[in-house]
C-alpha cells in the first residue's frame, strides 16, 4: 500500500479543503476532492477557513458549520465564543514562536498553535471519515497515508516548522514517523497539476484554446492567487518532464481579501457617521452573508447589483430617512429600490491595489533574461474575470492560462507531489546559509576584536562558514557535507547556530543583514582525540524543508538534527 495512499490538505487563508487518492501505485493517480456545504445549499471544493471554540477554548466546529453556528448565536452568547477567520495570515512574514497568540472576533486571545492544530485535526478526521464512506466502510488510520500539507512558497522556514508541529499535534503523523508528512509549496503543487492538463482543462474565454507546452526548455510562471497571499514561482520543464525552479519564490500579501477590504471601506463611506460601524457590531451574521455574496460578484467583470441587507436598510432609514441621499457623496454606486448598484469601473477599483501588486511581482520576473512563454493563474482568486483580464492585457506577450477549477489545482497537484517528491528537480537558494564557527586565530586574516583565548589556544570567533549561496541551484535531494571541529579538547557537546543572509559573501555572523535562523547541539562523548575530532554535517537544502544530520566521526553516533527556526 505504502505511499500510493495520499491525502492532501490545503488550509487556506479564506478557504480550506482536502483531496485524497486511494489507487495503488501502479495505477494512474485519481485525486478525489471533497465538496462542502450541502446542508447550506452549496457545493464548493473548499469550506471557509473559520473555526469556533467555546468559552473554555474547546473545539466546537470548522468551516460552514463554524460560521453558521457563530452567526446564529446572539449577543452575550456569541461573546463567550472564540471565532477565528483568516488566521493563516498570522504566520505570514514573521519569525514565529510556538507561543504566538492570535485574537478571536471577540478580542480574546488563544495560542495560534492550538487553533491550527484543531483546524488540521478536524480536516484529518473528516478526510478519514469520507474515505471510509468511499470504501464500503473499510477503516483507515492516519498512519495508512502519506499526508501532504500545502503552504505558500513565500513563507519563512519557521512557518513551515510551525505547521509541521501543528500537524503532529493533530495526529496526522507521530513523532519518529515524520517522513509520512510532506510539506508541498502551493504554486509548485499547482504547477505539477497544470503540466498534465489537456487544452480543454483551461478556461478559453478571450485566451484562445491553449495548453501548456511540455517540451524540455519550456519556461512558465505560476501565480497562485489566494485569499491572503499572491505566491509566485517560475519553472522550466526538463528532459523527462521534471521541473527546475528558475527564480526564488516571490509574492506579497495582497490576495483576494484585499478586494473584500476595499469593498467594506466603500460601504462604510456610503453608510457614514458611525452607521456602518453600528451595523458591523449589531448584525455580524448578516454582514457575513453579504460578504459571501460579494465573493460571487467578484468573479464577474461587470456592473453588479447587490441586494441591500435588511438590517442595514432599516438602520439607514432610521438614521437618515432617505437612503438615496447616502449615495450622493460617492461615485460609482447608486440606490435602486432595495439594491446597491455598483458600476463595473467602481468594482474594478476595489481590485486595483491587488492587481498592481501582481503586476509588480511579475514585472520583476519578466525583466530577467528568462525565455518565459506562459503565465499560469491558479488559486481561488483566479476565478475572478477582472484578475484574468488584467494579467492577459498587461502581459499580452505571454500565453495566460487558467485551469477551469483554479481553486482545486493546488489540492490535485499536491496529490501528485505526494507520490513523486522529486518532480521539482532543483530549487533556487532563497538565501545564503552558513554556520557560525571558530578557527585558530590568524592575525593576517582575522579581526583583532574577534580573538578569544582558552586553554587550547587562540581562536577567532563568529566566522560565517558558507553552506549554500543565494540564488544557487540546489537539487531536491542533494546533500551538502561539511566538517566541523570542537574548540575545546574536553567539550562533550558542541552547539552550532545557523545563519542566513541575501548577501552572497559574508565573513562574520554579526555583519549587516545576517540573521540567526536556527541552532543545534551535537553530542561528542569521546574526547580522546581532543581538537582533532570531526563532526560531519550533512544538510539538505533543496527540498521544501531543510533537514540535517550530524555524525560524530569518533563514536559513529549520528543524529538527525532538529533545526529550530522558531524564536526562543
Amino acid at each position: 500500500m505504502g505511499d500510493s495512499f495520499i491525502i492532501a490538505v490545503d488550509l487556506g487563508t479564506s478557504f480550506s479543503g482536502y483531496a485524497f487518492n486511494i489507487t495503488s501505485r501502479q495505477q494512474e493517480i485519481d485525486p478525489q476532492v471533497k465538496y462542502w456545504g450541502k446542508k447550506y445549499g452549496k457545493e464548493t471544493p473548499k469550506t471557509p477557513s473559520c473555526i469556533l471554540f467555546n468559552g473554555q477554548k474547546e473545539f466546537n466546529s470548522f468551516g460552514y458549520d463554524a460560521k453558521e453556528t457563530y452567526l446564529s448565536k446572539l449577543g452575550a452568547d456569541a461573546k463567550d465564543y472564540l471565532f477565528f477567520e483568516s488566521f493563516k495570515m498570522s504566520l505570514y512574514g514573521k519569525k514565529l514562536s510556538l507561543d504566538l497568540k492570535i485574537k478571536a472576533a471577540n478580542g480574546k486571545e488563544m495560542k495560534a498553535l492550538q487553533v491550527f492544530t484543531e483546524a488540521l485535526k478536524f480536516l484529518k478526521d473528516d478526510a478519514l471519515t469520507t474515505i471510509a464512506q468511499n470504501t464500503q466502510g473499510r477503516k483507515f488510520a492516519a498512519a495508512d497515508f502519506t499526508w501532504v500539507l500545502t503552504v505558500p512558497a513565500i513563507w519563512d522556514h519557521s512557518a513551515k516548522q510551525f505547521m509541521r508541529e501543528a500537524a503532529t499535534r493533530a495526529g496526522i503523523v507521530t513523532r519518529g514517523n515524520e517522513d509520512k508528512l510532506v510539506i508541498a509549496l502551493e504554486p509548485e503543487a499547482a504547477s505539477v497539476y497544470c503540466k498534465k492538463l489537456p487544452s480543454e482543462g483551461f478556461i478559453t474565454e478571450n485566451l484562445g484554446k491553449k495548453k501548456l507546452d511540455q517540451s524540455p526548455g519550456t519556461q512558465y510562471i505560476v501565480v497562485d492567487c489566494g485569499g491572503g497571499t499572491i505566491d509566485i514561482t517560475v519553472h522550466e520543464v526538463l528532459q523527462g518532464g521534471t521541473l527546475k525552479e528558475l527564480h526564488k519564490a516571490s509574492g506579497n500579501d495582497l490576495g483576494g481579501q484585499t478586494v473584500d477590504r476595499k469593498f467594506k471601506q466603500f460601504l462604510s463611506k456610503i453608510f457614514s457617521d458611525g452607521l456602518w460601524d453600528e451595523y458591523e457590531k449589531k448584525y455580524p451574521s448578516e454582514l457575513q452573508k453579504l460578504m459571501y455574496e460579494f465573493t460571487l460578484f467578484k468573479k464577474t467583470d461587470d456592473d453588479v447589483e447587490i441586494p441591500c441587507p435588511f438590517n442595514l436598510g432599516k438602520l439607514a432609514e432610521k438614521k437618515k430617512k432617505k437612503i438615496e441621499k447616502l449615495f450622493r457623496k460617492v461615485q460609482g454606486a447608486s440606490w435602486d429600490d432595495g439594491a446597491i448598484k455598483i458600476s463595473r469601473e467602481k468594482m474594478k477599483s476595489f481590485f486595483e491595489e491587488s492587481l498592481q501588486g501582481i503586476s509588480q511581482s511579475l514585472e520583476e520576473i519578466v525583466d530577467k533574461a528568462f525565455k518565459i512563454k506562459y503565465i499560469l493563474l491558479v488559486g481561488g482568486f483566479a476565478d475572478s474575470e477582472i484578475l484574468r483580464n488584467h494579467v492577459a492585457e498587461e502581459f499580452h506577450d505571454y500565453k495566460v492560462l487558467c485551469p477551469f477549477r483554479p481553486q482545486e489545482a493546488i489540492l490535485r497537484g499536491a496529490i501528485e507531489f505526494g507520490r513523486n517528491q522529486g518532480v521539482v528537480e532543483s530549487r533556487k537558494g532563497a538565501f545564503t546559509y552558513g554556520v557560525g564557527v571558530s578557527q585558530k586565530f590568524d592575525k593576517f586574516r582575522h579581526k583583532a576584536e574577534k580573538k578569544f583565548t582558552n586553554k587550547d589556544g587562540e581562536w577567532c570567533k563568529d566566522l560565517f562558514k558558507k553552506l549554500v549561496e543565494y540564488d544557487e541551484d540546489v537539487s531536491w535531494n542533494e546533500t551538502r557535507k561539511h566538517t566541523l571541529h570542537p574548540v575545546q579538547a574536553d567539550q562533550t557537546e558542541i552547539t552550532f547556530s545557523f545563519y542566513r543572509t541575501v548577501r552572497k559573501n559574508v565573513t562574520y555572523i554579526d555583519e549587516p543583514h545576517v540573521e540567526e535562523v536556527g541552532s543545534f547541539t551535537v553530542q561528542s562523548p569521546n574526547t580522546a582525540l581532543g581538537l582533532d575530532r570531526e563532526i560531519r554535517l550533512e544538510i539538505k537544502f533543496g527540498f521544501t524543508e531543510m533537514t540535517a544530520k550530524a555524525t560524530d566521526r569518533e563514536s559513529g553516533s549520528t543524529e538527525m538534527i532538529k533545526i529550530n527556526f522558531m524564536r526562543k
